[in-house]
């Protein structure tokens, strides 16, 4: 089955659990297959969670949640050396980041040590405890999911960890059509129990290769790098994007591409993508005029950067 193939049963599968949601379901299929970790932000009940679990289940992935709390230690996610009385020894009792994705359920909601926790595995895929460095298994995908930091109860995320995701998506309510028939859809049980896996491991991994072998030309390379470099000189930007933000737009752009069956990548699909790569890294000044934010500033520098025919 071709890649493209495979996909379109993914989607269609999230797409059981996820009404109306095309594009965020395609999004964040991408954002796995660029190899990349998922930020999904809104409101509580929007459907968050669902997409995440949703998402696994059909990729045939194991998953392991962890609910982030305020009391939450490194420990409680990465795991960490138990005594053991038979022998006096001590055991690696690996945490539940040891998964091919872990659902950060509600990560603003943890303190910085425990957030912390994430930065190593996020980045470089491996856990260093006890001195010793372990691996972790392939593929390696972080979904989290927060809440508005208007909240109560809420820590913003670090600008190091926020520049490890490599999308932000944020769901949105559905229309009013899809809100009356999930009275209908879910009226004995919840969808997400009649999914089957469509795909596995391998199956991801295949999806990667692919996505890699995308052409990008030349010209497009360099309109990437001129928008992230953009937002560096932005009078209303105090910290622009980071090199990981032009490598992570190259990737989605060929994984988007790949996804709806183009043989390379056209600048129209990075002018798409740029917002969701973008928006959540950029530090803004506080002199910035009132009600201007990153995504208002993203699109307005779209404008400005040209693109290559």
């Amino acid at each position: 089955m071709s890649p493209i193939d495979q996909s379109a049963g993914i989607i269609r599968q999230v797409e059981r659990v996820l009404h109306g949601k095309r594009s965020a379901v395609e999004l964040t299929l991408a954002c796995v297959v660029a190899g990349g970790h998922l930020l999904l932000e809104d409101l509580p009940g929007t459907g968050k969670t669902m997409l995440a679990r949703a998402l696994a289940v059909s990729l045939g992935l194991d998953m392991r949640r962890i609910q982030f709390t305020a009391d939450l230690m490194p420990s409680d996610i990465l795991g960490g050396p138990v005594y053991n009385p038979r022998d006096g020894t001590f055991i690696l009792r690996p945490g539940p980041v040891f998964s091919h994705i872990v659902l950060a359920d509600e990560i603003n909601r943890a303190n910085p040590r425990a957030q912390s926790a994430l930065l190593e595995c996020m980045e470089e895929r491996q856990v260093t405890l006890d001195g010793q460095t372990h691996p972790l298994p392939a593929p390696f995908v972080v979904l989290a999911t927060q809440n508005p930091i208007e909240l109560a109860g809420t820590y913003p995320l670090p600008e190091a960890q926020l520049d490890r995701f490599l999308v932000r998506l944020s769901l949105g309510y559905p229309s009013l059509a899809v809100e009356a028939a999930l009275i209908e859809a879910q009226r004995s049980h919840h969808p997400i129990r009649d999914l089957q896996p469509v795909g596995s491991a391998d199956t991801l991994i295949a999806m990667q290769a692919a996505a890699a072998s995308i052409h990008l030309a030349p010209v497009v390379a360099d309109y990437i790098a001129r928008i992230v470099t953009a937002t560096r000189q932005h009078e209303h930007i105090q910290v622009g994007a980071s090199p990981r933000a032009t490598l992570g737009l190259a990737r989605l752009a060929r994984a988007v591409s790949l996804l709806r069956g183009a043989s390379h990548v056209d600048p129209a699909t990075v002018r798409e993508l740029a917002p969701a790569v973008l928006s959540h890294r950029l530090h803004l000044k506080p002199t910035r005029p009132a009600g201007v934010d990153a995504a208002a500033l993203v699109d307005q520098l779209l404008d400005q950067v040209p693109a290559p025919r």
